[in-house]
């Protein structure tokens, strides 16, 4: 019964969600922790007759396996979409889930790196290589977009409009925003494609358009830049727990310090909410703060 059911709701995310892939099979899992749970604490209970108790206990459970808070709310977000797409099929005609609460997240401020530290990052690149010519390219054009892991290894030679300095992307849902792009990435964008992409022999069948490509000729991915960017890290000296949601960062918090409006901010980086966008601002205010601190003769005397 629940197989059934959970091919429905994978399809449901897909075409009516329009989630991303690893969204979607994360949901599934969440869902299938639940299947599990219930298989082995309540033999015989079907879906129908799921109540908020049983959900509660399987609370108790995933807590007991020490997940994080974040991960806890997550599972807890698949399965509340799960139990709303049964209601919207009329499967079920209550939601069980419509107390179910889940554990309250601090929201701590991510890591960023100052410029002099982008700029120590980007000078340990070894642009005799060609994977060093091609980490200088796809980090400038990270950082100078702001742009997601999943949408830089996507992005499409077809989608970049370097002449008028804008490129293209496809973010979470498979939404659209047109962002500007500085001079230094195009430089590099264009060095990349004119002397590393050319001599790449074979590009594999479906990556033809795409823009970073490995020595196979397939998109790089999530994982190979995370590590790349983790390698090119402990050589630059940064010991910031560095990733390449880190540029992102950077990016939005570099232009909050120079006085963007936040609006402007928030449509580059593709948030739904202004309130995702304004924990830049609380950056900002760490950094006037430090600002004051270290250069203000009297701040901080008695």
């Amino acid at each position: 019964m629940w197989k059934a059911y959970l091919k429905g709701f994978k399809a449901y995310l897909q075409l009516e969600r329009s989630m991303s892939e690893n969204t979607v099979e994360a949901y599934l899992h969440d869902v299938d922790m639940l299947a599990t749970f219930i298989h082995a604490s309540y033999e015989g209970l079907g879906i129908h007759a799921i109540e908020l108790a049983h959900l509660q206990s399987f609370l108790i459970h995933i807590n007991e396996m020490e997940l994080s808070a974040g991960t806890q709310s997550r599972v807890i977000s698949g399965i509340k979409s799960f139990f709303r797409y049964l209601l919207l099929e009329e499967v079920i005609k209550k939601d069980p889930t419509a107390l179910l609460e889940a554990p309250k997240l601090k929201r701590t401020l991510p890591v960023v790196l100052s410029i002099a530290d982008i700029d120590t990052l980007f000078a340990s690149i070894d642009h005799s290589t060609p994977e060093g010519q091609r980490n200088r390219a796809m980090l400038e054009t990270m950082y100078s977009c702001g742009l997601r892991v999943s949408e830089l290894t996507g992005l499409c030679i077809s989608n970049l409009y370097l002449d008028v300095g804008f490129v293209k992307v496809i973010g979470k849902g498979n939404k659209e925003r047109l962002i500007p792009i500085g001079g230094e990435a195009v430089r590099q964008i264009t060095l990349y494609k004119q002397y590393v992409r050319t001599q790449i022999q074979r590009i594999k069948t479906g990556n033809e358009d795409i823009l970073f490509l490995n020595r196979r000729g397939a998109a790089l991915s999530r994982v190979m830049v995370f590590i790349i960017l983790k390698e090119l890290a402990e050589k630059a000296g940064l010991e910031k727990n560095i990733h390449p949601h880190t540029l992102r960062h950077s990016f939005a918090t570099h232009l909050v310090e120079a006085g963007a409006d936040l609006r402007a901010v928030q449509e580059m980086m593709g948030h739904k909410s202004i309130t995702t966008t304004e924990i830049y601002t609380h950056l900002d205010r760490g950094y006037l703060r430090e600002t004051l601190e270290k250069y203000h003769p009297r701040f901080g005397k008695e």
